[in-house]
């Protein structure tokens, strides 16, 4: 800290600061410092980068709002629960020593919770929208501790605790696939619950302004830890809340000082760094960090050492107050300046050591969260200093290796006892029991009182939502007879029956088209004019195309979000609509399109959280394939995003090539999803390649859902005859190669569109996994097996996708079967051309029908070489996967 050249100015200018406070009010305080702030500026003046305050509660004593509870039953309380938790993870890793489990995070966390859920967390009984809270994931032992006193689990179901595979377990973390009326926010993977919370909080404000969901004064609350903040999703988000002034939105950053290995910041301070980032963004910043105990010596330090040494002390030091006791903070805290020896000559060293923090004060932390509550025209974010393993003792607390501890020492565990009054003898602590006082006694009679008057148990899930009719089929009857004449591309149909669904009287109003950026590549410009943009603030501005027929319109009313070249923000928004069913009792919509190579690549965690939190609605991966789109090069072209959908299990993927394709997959979801409820989302490729489109063929509506159906049937009588199988626009390319070998070559070929191979490998899979475990039943027949049953010839696929695509179908096609695709990092060029080159075209599949021939002896070797040369093949031409 720089020496103060002229203290009795300073002073001056600090008494006339509080003058203008005592007689015109901090308002008025703050128009002075900020016009000071721009005539300095204005001079040239080097201001600080960040607007930090002192290292101090945001909250003076003064207007703290009291707490209205009684806090030493809500101690008691607390401290059951702090228990509970801890013998829960305990007595897991006693039975089997591998299963882990966390109690450092809630032990430094259970007053920030404590008083949520006495006060402030607001339930979903009765029909009432309860609020939205993502808990931190590592503090699910306290969550089910809770629930345990509460009556909502026994004792069985705790000592269950990550133990789910017989049932009547409770998982690791949040997961609401695995407890689907409990949790609503999957939150562990570190990032994706900040960043989710903002996006709820801006999807509540959206609903709202369109008049679909009331918001009233509900709030979403996100727990969250000082080391997570170091997730780019943590803090990506941030000038959103900020921007739009999310009011409903609440951070709580739960401030120990210690990530999963060590110390934060060590030579810093994280809550002052914090601070500079979230006031810079636009946030309302509250700072708990000391608690009560530390008010009387704060207001005896007539000399501002004290606050002068809370400024200066770095994390690391602040984590070995706490591990190293009393007598170690009094040396190297306190010891610094000789007057603040002589401020606490009358403490002890235990005194000193218990000097509390404010984020373990419930009195600081409800002024706090009150104050958060009553707040207007920002988000907040509440930073609350703990301590990581509290009450841990010499086995946990504040020390590095804390967040893994399982276990704590028997001396540890009678100090907890004896610290938090939990009412066990000696000899009961080496079972670690569970303790839960009786229904009728004082403690539980306050619990209950206190979640009924907050409407209900928290966490808790709906599982029923209103059931939306979807459209029938014939709806999108100019998408199943085909475009004429005319070419378009199938990105294009998409956008026709996205059109057709908005103007539906019956769901219209629950469509939500989301695009990052570039809506006017999608072709979804004409969307503009006839749903608008929703923006929070309008449009204040007059469009430069505002004389066009599809300007740029943003509206507080507008039906699409887009939402900035930010794929996570994007992805965000569509997890909170697609969950709207359960967290607003509002079913919508949502389509989300972006680039398929930037979609489940980038937001691969966001996508698996999707299928965790049962979200419902649809991911178009535009401009699909690794040859459709030409010029853009190896970014951008995509050959593996159905891979990566196929990894989420509750994830149903189709790759259409045709737009009566596409219409029936988005049908059949509606159908699936809103209608019959069925449990998934899904993931459908489109593309950017213009063509004809033809008629659907009659009755292949059902087989399109299951993955592929007879486009074009051979007739030509010939004793050479092959199964051409095509997915997405190599379709084409193959129903171009049937004609080749039927004209030049004398081969009969029927032509088969692969809607999606995911789904007919996951089909064959569940019917070989039913044939293994009922050995004495009928076989079933895989349904890719049962298509080709019949037919004659070999087999030969060609995707837009790399060979591990298609490669799935080979146990179930009982012939000799090849797979063409597109391995290696994309290129720059004409579609023909990249299609030679990664070897999907006509004649790389021509060939490969030959070779396929000649292996079953009808067709001659010089044939091949022939054929080679007549599309120009070079026997040397280097191999797209390595080049």
């Amino acid at each position: 800290m720089q020496e103060d050249i002229d203290a009795l100015e300073t002073r001056e200018w600090v008494d006339s600061l509080h003058s203008v406070i005592r007689h015109a009010g901090p308002e008025r305080a703050a128009e002075l410092l900020q016009e000071l702030a721009k005539c300095a500026s204005a001079v040239g003046v080097d201001l600080p980068p960040a607007i930090t305050t002192p290292y101090r509660n945001t909250i003076p004593t003064t207007k703290e709002k009291p707490m209205p509870g009684d806090m030493f039953m809500e101690r008691r309380i607390r401290s059951l629960i702090r228990w509970n938790a801890m013998a829960m993870v305990m007595r897991a890793n006693d039975n089997n020593e591998g299963l882990g489990g966390h109690i450092a995070s809630f032990a430094s966390s259970a007053t920030l919770y404590d008083v949520g859920y006495n006060y402030f967390f607001r339930g979903n009984d009765d029909g009432n929208l309860g609020d939205l809270i993502y808990f931190q994931g590592h503090v699910a032992p306290g969550m089910y501790a809770r629930s345990y006193l509460e009556g909502r689990f026994d004792e069985e179901q705790l000592d269950n605790f990550r133990r789910e595979v017989d049932g009547n377990g409770l998982s690791s973390y949040p997961h609401p696939w695995l407890m689907p009326d409990y949790w609503q926010f999957p939150t562990v993977s570190m990032g994706l619950g900040p960043i989710n919370a903002i996006y709820q909080a801006h999807v509540m404000r959206y609903l709202s302004a369109r008049e679909l969901v009331k918001r009233e004064d509900r709030k979403v609350w996100a727990f969250l830890g000082d080391g997570e903040c170091d997730e780019p999703e943590t803090l990506g988000a941030i000038s959103l809340a900020g921007r739009e002034g999310l009011e409903n939105l609440i951070f709580v950053v739960n401030c120990n000082l210690q990530r999963l290995d060590g110390p934060v910041r060590g030579n810093g301070k994280i809550v002052q760094e914090l601070e500079g980032i979230f006031r810079g963004a636009g946030w309302n910043v509250i700072k708990v960090l000391w608690g009560r105990k530390w008010d009387p010596l704060l207001e005896k330090d007539e000399s501002g050492l004290l606050q002068k040494r809370m400024d200066e002390v770095v994390d690391g030091e602040m984590q070995n107050f706490k591990a190293n006791g009393g007598a170690y903070t009094r040396e190297h805290f306190f010891g610094k300046y000789p007057e603040l020896l002589e401020l606490v000559k009358d403490l002890s060293d235990e005194d000193i050591m218990y000097l509390n923090r404010g984020g373990h004060d419930p009195y600081k932390v409800y002024a706090a969260y009150a104050e958060a509550m009553a707040h207007k025209g920002q988000p907040t974010v509440i930073l609350a200093q703990t301590v990581k393993g509290y009450g841990m003792g010499t086995s946990g607390e504040a020390i590095n290796e804390t967040h893994s501890v399982k276990k704590i020492s028997k001396d540890d565990l009678k100090r907890f006892r004896d610290r938090f009054g939990i009412p066990l003898t000696d000899d009961q602590l080496d079972s670690v029991p569970y303790y839960r006082p009786s229904p009728d006694s004082p403690e539980m009679q306050y619990m209950q009182k206190r979640r009924n008057e907050l409407k209900g148990p928290i966490p808790s899930r709906r599982t029923e939502f209103p059931v939306l009719t979807a459209p029938k089929l014939d709806a999108f009857a100019a998408q199943l007879k085909g475009t004429g004449e005319r070419e378009v591309s199938s990105t294009m149909a998409f956008v026709r029956v996205l059109s057709t669904l908005a103007k539906d009287k019956n769901i219209g109003e629950n469509i939500v088209p989301i695009v990052p950026d570039e809506a006017r590549t999608f072709g979804m410009e004409g969307m503009f004019r006839q749903l608008g943009i929703y923006s929070s603030a309008g449009q204040k501005y007059t469009p430069h195309d505002a004389g066009q027929i599809m300007y740029y319109k943003e509206d507080k009313k507008g039906q699409i979000l887009e939402e900035g070249i930010n794929e996570a923000g994007a992805m965000s928004a569509w997890i909170a609509l697609a969950t709207s069913y359960t967290n607003n009792a509002k079913p919508m919509i949502p389509f989300y399109i972006f680039y398929s190579m930037f979609g489940f690549q980038r937001v691969g965690d966001l996508c698996w959280l999707a299928g965790d939190i049962q979200a419902r609605g649809f991911l178009i991966g535009a401009t699909a394939g690794r040859t459709t789109l030409n010029g853009e090069g190896l970014q951008h072209e995509d050959g593996h995003s159905l891979i990566m959908a196929n990894t989420i299990p509750n994830c149903k993927s189709y790759d259409p090539c045709y737009a009566g394709e596409m219409a029936v997959i988005i049908q059949d979801g509606i159908k699936r999803m809103y209608e019959d409820q069925e449990n998934c989302f899904y993931y459908v490729t489109a593309m950017n390649e213009n063509y004809v489109h033809p008629e659907l063929p009659k009755g292949a509506e059902e087989d399109v859902i299951k993955g592929m159906y007879l486009l074009k049937q051979g007739k030509k009588k010939t004793g050479k005859k092959v199964q051409l199988l095509g997915g997405g626009t190599i379709l084409r390319e193959v129903e171009a190669a049937a004609e080749i070998l039927r004209n030049d070559y004398d081969v009969d070929a029927d032509v088969w569109s692969l809607t999606s191979v995911n789904e007919l490998a996951r089909e064959g899979q569940a019917v070989d996994r039913w044939n293994l475990i009922n050995p004495e039943a009928d076989k079933k027949v895989p349904f890719v097996t049962e298509k080709l049953s019949g037919t004659k010839g070999p087999v030969i696929a060609a995707t837009d996708y790399i060979k591990a695509y298609a490669e799935q179908l080979r146990p179930y096609i009982d012939r000799d079967y090849t797979v063409l695709g597109t391995d290696g990092f994309g290129r720059s060029d004409t579609r023909s051309k990249l299609r030679r080159f990664f070897e999907v075209d006509r004649g790389f599949i021509v060939v490969a029908a030959l070779t396929a021939l000649a292996r079953d002896g009808k067709v001659k070797p010089e044939e091949l070489t022939k054929a080679l040369k007549d599309f120009g093949i070079d026997s040397e031409k280097p191999n797209p996967m390595t080049c």
